[in-house]
This record gives structure tokens, C-alpha cells and sequence, in this order.
């Protein structure tokens, strides 16, 4: 008893000045002990997800790959191999487990090293919040107290979805969610029961026992992690046994992006990074929508780079990307083998749809590559036969007639898949780029957007950043301008050559037609169709090149861009596909300058409204102005949406109307063919490519064809097109007769494709992928023709002179004119012209300023 009663004494006196000395280091180092409570309302560091208006994933900003995950959203499975491997008295425990310590010390006496730290999974997240992971005695006494402090302000549940969620768990993956996506590219929720126990066996060592760097440690350290899980009673031995022997499957997933659409992503990145700042955006987990669908995008991106290979392709094949080797009948030693193919072409980038692939050999009229998977393919004459040399941009060598003419063995070449002709083709990185963009003309919202042919090869983004001359673009709001000054669609026009002296110069300005035909007095209505130049300088000159500048002004063009001479009228101005399409807008919505926009909303990481856009919107221009803002209201209202402004009026309806009238008759022409009064406008393409009536637009090119143009508007659409080279001093050229191509598409043959000759311009270059993708964008909408102003008259008058008429046959039409400015006087019978009469043929005009 005497030893006892001494032996309890002396517990009882160690164990009273270890409590003490246990609060005395407590109160010591409390001091350094950081506040826990930020845990309440901790923000993981998330990235940011851009989708499309209808939820596609576009792209993903952000170092950190976190998908953060509510605790009843992650599989018990994984939570019992957690559990059963890091700490298996988790929910017993105060934070610090005094059995794992007596472990741990134990260890350290027998061993006399560090071995085991004892960590509860409380005193993991403190070490990952606010500690480092050095193995030194002060810090595990910080760790601990911090964890007791933890426990006190959270719950159990609160401790373990924050600890799964921001633990590091390999290549950038940070939490069990995003841990499942990089590893096996799939939801936590659909992973097996292998695949959480691999995900389980990370938390120890993610660099050195993840499934990618190491798959035969991972695979020990799974079994580990299901022994533990058997020995706990989670599972039974079947469950084991069948869990174990699963192969890994691993590799390193992206994030699984859904619509390639990166000049896009790249724009509302930048956005974001102003409003928010870079390191909160990328960081912050904000969820943005963009205006734009994924269907009208993908329209976008197939009709630009279909449109940019079809130009590429009648100008000629520019030769094989490389020649690898050089094979003669005698000598095929040089030849490279497959393993040596293969390890070349993993080197290589691909462009979609674009693929590098070599060529292995050389049939009469066929050629066999093999491709970066080690698919050996076949491309026959259709793939093939385009394929005539390039010279210059202005000229093409002859036709081939095998495939010799075009490539050897060893060629390294581009082929893509042709989605019209079903086929593997040979092709060719274009040298042209282009860009487009369409946008709601209402409220502005992007509808699609495309900087270029590929965003992996230049990420300059021509839709908004590259300002280029706009040529005949920039007529209809010259023709605007007019209509405020007194003109009319009826007026008369001198269709006739300029000869100026330009006493600056010294020398003589001659503006001319292209082609350089000249019909004398011409309706202002049809001098728009045909982009008469001469008659768009003469309107310049009759309205004032100060006034003229002032109207342009109204649309959203800076006054700085706009030169102050008589070019402008021709389209000397540079301006960018954005600022082009939203001009045009104007015209489409009844005369109101909508700003473009390509956020719809942001929300939070869990889904949670943050801002919505609330853009300045045109009113209807179908109904009442009263009832439409009613109808805004109303519709804001039911959204839990705040209404906004309505977009400010820069030109009166009447105007806007008589402007889109002009340009509607450059796609539809006017007349009678058997009569001798048809004439046809310079983007009548359109209207035998598309049956509706609402189409309206314009066509233009620069001097010698630099830059090509088409704008126009449909349904509720409006949408510009811009092709041309970012080498500003290259000319787009013209082609010569290709056969083969005008074989092959006999149908689109000088309509849109590739088979087109001569010079190029902006009906032939940029118009065909206008056409391409309002022809599949308008598909179902009905026709969006806007009602006839309160504002407008409709009289017959002369088709020659303008004048009212009391004919009815085909040297009359009715036209429109704004209340007032309707002619007055009668066409005399001296004055009177029947073109069926006349021996003068009709002319077909084509767009080239």
C-alpha cells in the first residue's frame, strides 16, 4: 500500500503539473494562435467556368482545380474510406485523439524517430489553413490547439466537408471533387468504389501515389485503403476483393468543355478580369453565362472557317507543310517507319479542323496518309483535285492531272474532313483570316463571335480589335444621312464620272463604278443596290461632309475614325466588325443605338444569382411604343428583373425603315426581266440562296480588294462578316477557271463556294459565310418584316424619273416616302422613258468599293 498510495501521488502530481504546464504553454503561444473563426466563412480559391447561354461548358480560368461539394453530395463510400484510413474515431474525438498520440509516442520511444504524427483529421485542416508542414514540435502544439479551437466554432460534418474539399490532392487538383474529374474525367457521384478508394489513397502522399505519376503505388496504396475500410466494416470481403483487382484506369483529364468557342471565352475572361480584378476572378468561382448559344456559335465558327478554305482553295495549294524525305522507285531506304511517323506527328499541332498527317503513298489519282492516331487513310481525286499550284494571289498554275502533280512520299500536309462532301480531303492552313459577329438587335446581346480562324494559332481577335476599312459598308449610313437632308428613295442621282482637281496633291481625283459602268440618272433606291460609288460621293458632297460625319456619329462610330474627305462616301474609314454590326443594328431595330454586351449573368460557386444584365433595349418596333414598354415591364417584373432604359433614338423610325428598304433591294433587285427594267443588287446571292422576304444588307470591298464586307440583317438578327489578310498590304486577289471545282459544285457555281472566278470582293469573298450561317440561324423564325411607319406615305411614281405617274404597267412602281417629302409633279410625256423600248442592254453590277 505504502508504494501505491506513493505511486498514485505521483500520477496525480504529474498529471496536475501537466495540466498546468499544458495551460501555461496554452496561454504562452495563445498569442500566435490564429483566429479559426474565418472558418465560418471561408472561401475556397475556385476557378472561374464560362458557359453558354444554354449551360454548355465553354472554358475554365484559374491555376486551382476546385469543384467545391456539399457534404451530402459526396458518396459515403468515399467519406467511409476517408474516415477509416486518416481517422477512424473522427466523430469521437475532440479534435486531438489522445489514443493516436499515445501511438505516436510510443513509436518515437521505440523507434527514437518521428514516424507516426498522430494528426486527426481536424488537426490536418489547421495545418492546411494556417500552418506549415514542417515535423517540429512547436508547430504540433500549435496544430493542436488550433484544433480544439476548430471544434469548438464548427461542426463535425462543417470540419469534414471543408478538410475534403481543400486538401491538395495532385496535378493542381484541389478536393475530392476536382480529384475526380482531373483523375478519371467523370462526376464523384458516378466513380466506382476503386475509384474512390484510389481518390481515399491520395490524402498521404498526392505526389508520389497518384494513379498518372505512379499507378503501381497508387494500386498498393488502394488495397491499404480497402483493408481499412473491410477492417471497419464498410465493406465485405467480396466487396474487397472485387475492388482490388479493378484495373486502374487513370489519366489526366482537362476540364470537360462542351463548346470550343476560346475567342469568346477569351472576351468575357477580359471582362471579368476588369470588374473583378485577375487573382478574384480566377480564384473566386464565379459561374458566367454568356448571350451566346451554343448552336448560332457553332454556326459562326463552321460558316467562317468553311468560307476561309473555300477562298484558300481556288487561289491554290501552296505546297506540303515539309518534306520529310525523298523517295525515288530505287530507293525507298530513306522512307520513314511507322514508330518513326508516329513520334514525328505527336509533335505536331492540330488546328480544328485542321490535322497534320504524312503522306506514305502516291497512287495515279490517290494518295494514303497516316494521321496523328496511326490511322492510315485514303484520299482520293475529289480530296485531292483542287489542288492546282499557287503562284501569286492573282494567279493559279494549271490544273493537275495526277496526284504527283501535288505531293511525293514523306510530304507532311494538313487534311480535314469535309462535312459537305462526306470526305477526307487534302487542305492547307488559310492565309486569309476573317471574322464575324451577330447580335440581337433589340438589346444587344452577342449573338455569336469569331476573331479568326483559330484562337490556338493567333489570339488576336478580329471581330474587335482589328479596325480595317469597311469600303461599301459604310454606304447605307451615308444614304441615312441623306434621307435627314431632304433626299428621298425617288431622287435623282447622276450615275455619271467624277474628274476633280485636288490642288494639295495636284492631282486629278476620278472615283470610279466597278465595274466602271455608268447608267446616267439613277434612283437613289437603286444606287444603293447596285453601290454606285460615284452617286455615294455626290450624296456626300450634297448633304456636307460635316453633316454627314455628325449622323454617322448617331451610330456609335467614333468621329476620330472617320476621315474628313470625300473617301468616307467610298469607305475609307476603319472600323471593326463589332462597330459595323452595331451600326447596322440601328437599321433593324426602328433607329436605336443598342450597346453590345456578352455577359447574360454571373452567379456564384454554388449557383447563386450574383448580377444579372439589364441592358438598354430598342422598343418593338411591331407595336405601339406605350404597349411595348408595358410589355418590357411587365415581362421584367415576372423575371425578378429590374427593367431598365430603353436605348436611345438616334434616327427616327422613318428613317431606319427607308434605309433597310434600299438595302433589302441590294439582295432582291427590282424589275421586270422581260420588260427591260430588272436590275440586280450586289448581294442578290442571298436571295437565291435563302427564301424569306425580311433580308436586307450590304456588300463591300476595298481598293484592290484588301478588305471584304458583308453586313445584313434577317429575323431578329443582324450579323457582319469581314474576310481579308492581317498582312493589311495584301491584296485577296482573283482566281482564273478552275474546272474541277466548277464540276463539283455546279449548283453554287458564281454563287458561294470555291468555284468562283475573277476578282474577288465582298459578295464573292465575305458574303458566302453571311449567307452560310443565317441560312441554318433563321431556320424556323418567322420573318421579321417591320410594319410601315405611321410616319410613311406610299405613292406610284416613274421607275425613270422618279416622278408621280398614272401608269400601272412595269415603268412603274409604288415607293415610300416620309410624309411631305412624296413627290409632286407628274412624269411629262416628254420625259417619259419605256425601257422595253430602248436598245441599251440591262447591266449586272458587282460590289467592288
Amino acid at each position: 500500500m505504502k508504494y501505491l498510495k506513493l505511486f498514485i501521488l505521483i500520477i496525480f502530481c504529474s498529471a496536475v503539473l501537466g495540466t498546468i504546464s499544458l495551460i501555461s504553454l496554452y496561454f504562452y503561444i495563445k498569442p500566435e494562435l490564429p483566429s479559426v473563426a474565418i472558418l465560418k466563412d471561408v472561401r475556397l480559391q475556385t476557378p472561374m467556368k464560362i458557359y453558354s447561354q444554354d449551360g454548355l461548358l465553354i472554358s475554365q480560368y484559374g491555376v486551382k482545380r476546385r469543384i467545391p461539394l456539399e457534404l451530402n453530395n459526396i458518396p459515403d463510400g468515399l467519406i467511409q474510406a476517408i474516415l477509416a484510413t486518416e481517422d477512424s474515431r473522427f466523430y469521437e474525438h475532440p479534435g486531438i485523439d489522445p489514443i493516436g498520440v499515445m501511438r505516436a509516442f510510443a513509436n518515437l520511444v521505440i523507434t527514437g524517430e518521428k514516424g507516426q504524427g498522430a494528426s486527426t483529421i481536424t488537426m490536418q485542416l489547421a495545418r492546411n489553413f494556417f500552418l506549415s508542414p514542417d515535423k517540429a514540435w512547436m508547430r504540433k502544439i500549435k496544430e493542436a490547439f488550433i484544433s480544439w479551437h476548430i471544434e469548438q466554432v464548427l461542426t463535425k460534418d462543417e470540419i469534414l466537408a471543408l478538410y475534403l474539399n481543400k486538401i491538395e490532392l495532385g496535378h493542381r487538383a484541389f478536393g475530392v471533387g476536382a480529384a475526380a474529374q482531373v483523375y478519371f474525367g467523370k462526376d464523384i457521384r458516378d466513380l466506382s468504389l476503386a475509384q474512390l478508394a484510389t481518390i481515399a489513397g491520395l490524402f498521404k502522399a498526392p505526389s508520389t501515389l497518384n494513379p498518372i505519376s505512379n499507378p503501381r503505388r497508387s494500386k498498393e496504396r488502394r488495397r491499404v485503403v480497402l483493408a481499412r475500410m473491410l477492417d471497419e466494416g464498410y465493406i465485405n470481403r467480396q466487396e474487397f476483393e472485387q475492388a482490388a483487382n479493378e484495373d486502374i484506369q487513370a489519366k489526366k483529364h482537362g476540364a470537360e468543355i462542351e463548346l470550343d468557342a476560346p475567342y469568346l471565352a477569351d472576351m468575357i475572361y477580359a471582362e471579368m478580369v476588369a470588374r473583378y480584378g485577375k487573382e478574384e476572378a480566377e480564384t473566386g468561382g464565379y459561374q458566367v453565362y454568356a448571350t451566346v448559344g451554343s448552336k448560332l456559335q457553332r454556326l459562326a465558327q463552321q460558316a467562317t472557317i468553311r468560307n476561309l478554305h473555300d477562298y484558300d482553295e481556288r487561289h491554290g495549294f501552296r505546297g506540303p507543310i515539309q518534306q520529310l524525305w525523298q523517295t525515288s522507285e530505287d530507293d525507298e531506304a530513306t522512307a520513314w517507319n511507322e514508330a518513326q511517323m508516329l513520334e514525328f506527328l505527336a509533335t505536331q499541332p492540330s488546328f480544328k479542323p485542321l490535322h497534320p498527317a504524312i503522306v506514305t503513298k502516291v497512287e495515279e489519282q490517290q494518295i494514303r496518309v497516316i494521321n496523328q492516331q496511326g490511322e492510315y487513310l485514303e484520299i482520293n481525286w475529289e480530296g485531292l483535285a483542287w489542288a492546282r499550284p499557287f503562284v501569286t494571289d492573282t494567279s493559279q498554275g494549271d490544273e493537275p492531272k495526277v496526284a504527283a502533280d501535288i505531293v511525293t512520299p514523306g510530304a507532311l500536309v494538313w487534311i480535314r474532313f469535309n462535312d459537305e462532301t462526306g470526305i477526307w480531303q487534302l487542305s492547307q492552313f488559310p492565309d486569309a483570316t476573317g471574322a464575324f459577329v451577330a447580335l440581337d438587335p433589340v438589346n444587344g446581346a452577342v449573338q455569336a463571335i469569331v476573331g479568326g480562324y483559330s484562337f490556338y494559332q493567333s489570339q488576336f481577335n478580329r471581330a474587335t480589335q482589328a479596325k480595317r476599312q469597311v469600303g461599301s459598308n459604310i454606304k447605307p449610313f451615308v444614304y441615312s444621312a441623306a434621307l435627314e437632308n431632304g433626299f428621298t428613295l425617288a431622287s435623282i442621282m447622276n450615275d455619271a464620272p467624277i474628274n476633280q482637281w485636288d490642288r494639295k496633291s495636284g492631282v486629278v481625283w476620278r472615283p470610279k463604278n466597278s465595274p466602271e459602268v455608268y447608267d446616267g440618272p439613277i434612283r437613289m433606291r437603286v444606287a444603293l443596290g447596285k453601290s454606285k460609288n460615284v452617286v455615294s460621293v455626290r450624296l456626300l458632297r450634297g448633304v456636307g461632309i460635316d453633316n454627314i460625319i455628325q449622323h454617322m456619329a448617331k451610330f456609335g462610330f467614333n468621329p476620330q475614325d472617320l476621315p474628313r474627305d470625300e473617301s468616307l462616301s467610298l469607305g475609307s474609314a476603319s472600323l471593326t466588325p463589332m462597330e459595323v454590326a452595331t451600326g447596322f443594328a440601328v437599321f433593324a431595330n426602328g433607329g436605336y443605338l443598342i450597346t453590345p454586351h456578352i455577359i447574360e449573368r454571373i452567379d456564384n460557386e454554388f449557383g447563386e444569382p450574383l448580377w444579372h444584365a439589364t441592358p438598354a433595349v430598342a422598343p418593338s418596333p411591331y407595336i405601339e411604343e406605350v404597349a411595348a414598354e408595358a410589355a418590357v415591364d411587365e415581362q421584367a417584373l415576372s423575371d425578378n428583373v429590374i427593367p431598365t432604359e430603353y436605348a436611345p433614338s438616334v434616327i427616327s423610325r422613318e428613317n431606319a425603315f427607308l434605309t433597310r428598304e434600299m438595302m433589302s433591294t441590294a439582295i432582291t433587285g427590282g424589275g421586270n426581266w422581260s420588260k427591260k427594267t430588272y436590275w440586280q443588287g450586289t448581294g442578290w446571292r442571298a436571295n437565291n440562296l435563302m427564301s424569306r422576304d425580311d433580308l436586307a444588307g450590304k456588300t463591300g470591298t476595298t481598293n484592290d480588294s484588301k478588305d471584304t464586307w458583308f453586313s445584313g440583317l434577317g429575323g431578329n438578327l443582324v450579323a457582319t462578316a469581314w474576310v481579308g489578310f492581317d498582312d493589311m498590304s495584301r491584296s485577296l486577289g482573283r482566281t482564273s477557271r478552275n474546272q474541277y471545282l466548277i464540276n463539283q459544285n455546279p449548283q453554287k457555281f458564281n454563287w458561294m463556294g470555291n468555284a468562283m472566278v475573277g476578282a474577288e470582293d465582298g459578295a464573292r469573298v465575305a458574303q458566302p459565310a453571311w449567307i452560310r450561317f443565317m441560312r441554318e440561324a433563321l431556320e424556323g423564325v418567322p420573318e421579321a418584316y417591320p410594319p410601315v411607319p405611321d410616319g410613311i406615305v406610299t405613292v406610284r411614281i416613274d421607275r425613270t424619273s422618279g416622278k408621280l405617274t398614272q401608269r400601272t404597267d412595269h415603268t412603274s412602281r409604288f415607293e415610300y416616302f416620309i410624309k411631305g417629302t412624296e413627290p409632286t409633279q407628274y412624269v411629262d410625256e416628254e420625259e417619259f422613258i419605256d425601257p422595253f423600248e430602248q436598245d441599251t442592254p440591262v447591266l449586272e453590277t458587282e460590289d467592288i468599293f
